[in-house]
Parts: C-alpha cells; structure tokens; sequence
C-alpha cells in the first residue's frame, strides 16, 4: 500500500498502529514510503544526505510513540526534523571548515575513481534539478523543496519554516522564478 499514491486514511492508521507495536516490518514500509522524497528534500538543503536521513530515521523512531495525526501531519512532521536536522548538519559544518584537518588533504592525495552509480546519479536530470533548487538562497530552496519535492501544502510549510503562508507563497514564486530563468532550452530539431 502506498499512501502517496492514494492509500486510504485507515490503511496509513492501521500501519502506524503496526509501527507503535513494534513491527519493524510496518516501520521499514512506512518508512520507505517517503525514503525517495526525504532523500530528494536533503540533497537541496545539505551535502551529508545519507548522514543526515538515518539521523531523522533514528528521531522518527525514537518520537514516533508521541506522534498523533493522519498522513498529512506525519508528513509534515517528518521533514519538520529533517529540515531540522540539515540546518544542524549545516551548523556541524561550518564549525568543522574551522578547525585544521591534515588527514583531508592526505586522502585527496590518493588515487580516486568515482563509483560507477554515483556516475549515473550524477548525470541525471533529477540529480540537476535538485542541484538547481539548492543554489537558491536557503529560504526559497527550503520552500521549493518543501512544496515541490515533499508536496505539502502552503500551510504545512509556513508552519514547518515559521513563517506566515503569504511569505512561503512569495519564496515559492521567487524561487521558482529563478529556477525558469536558470533552465537552458534545450533544441529541438524535430519539426
């Protein structure tokens, strides 16, 4: 079942009911549902996407006993602590470009040969795409992200960014605005 694409309210509460009683099965299905767009949502907002995913697997997990609502609120509630998480992950970042590492410079050094999927993911137009909207400034990719990756409605966002649902529609708009503008046409030769 997949509540993405249509699942019913009952079947999203009969789930969770399954996660709450320990079923890990339920977890890695519920969870898996939104892995791709999670996964999608942090690679605009940080450069440490698989870090950052188990850290807001692992919150998930350890608050899902207190979460209360339909699909829609979990929804928003998942990338309410991965929003959180990057901005954290952000923070980390910043503090360890401060501090000296030798051992970087010593594994750059080294013969590297990029992994062939990593190849793949890099050439694809959704890997461009998700490269565009994290150029944005941090507040239109946020709401980009949130709107059009995650597909939460305006309300959700503005709650989730703290901020009133007239902004978010403006940082939507500018953004992807910026987006068009940074788009090359591609030529088409058929006629």
């Amino acid at each position: 079942m997949n509540f993405l694409e249509g699942g019913s309210t009952s079947e999203f509460d009969a789930l969770l009911l399954r996660v709450r009683e320990g079923d890990t099965s339920a977890f890695a299905e519920l969870f898996g549902q939104y892995q791709p767009m999670l996964l999608r949502f942090l690679r605009t907002q940080t450069d440490e996407v698989e870090d950052v995913a188990s850290e807001v697997r692992l919150s998930v997990i350890r608050d899902l006993r207190r979460f209360h609502g339909d699909e829609s609120k979990f929804r928003s509630w998942l990338f309410t602590i991965a929003r959180h998480r990057a901005i954290d992950a952000g923070r980390a970042a910043q503090r360890r470009r401060t501090e000296p590492v030798a051992e970087i410079d010593e594994a750059m050094r080294g013969d590297w040969v990029p992994d062939a999927a990593d190849s793949v993911v890099e050439s694809s137009s959704t890997t461009r795409a998700l490269k565009l909207i994290a150029s944005l400034p941090r507040d239109q990719a946020q709401a980009v992200a949130l709107r059009v990756i995650a597909g939460l409605d305006v309300p959700a966002v503005a709650e989730i960014m703290g901020k009133k649902p007239g902004s978010i529609r403006v940082l939507v708009h500018r953004g992807l605005r910026t987006l068009a503008g940074n788009i090359e046409p591609r030529e088409d030769n058929s006629v």
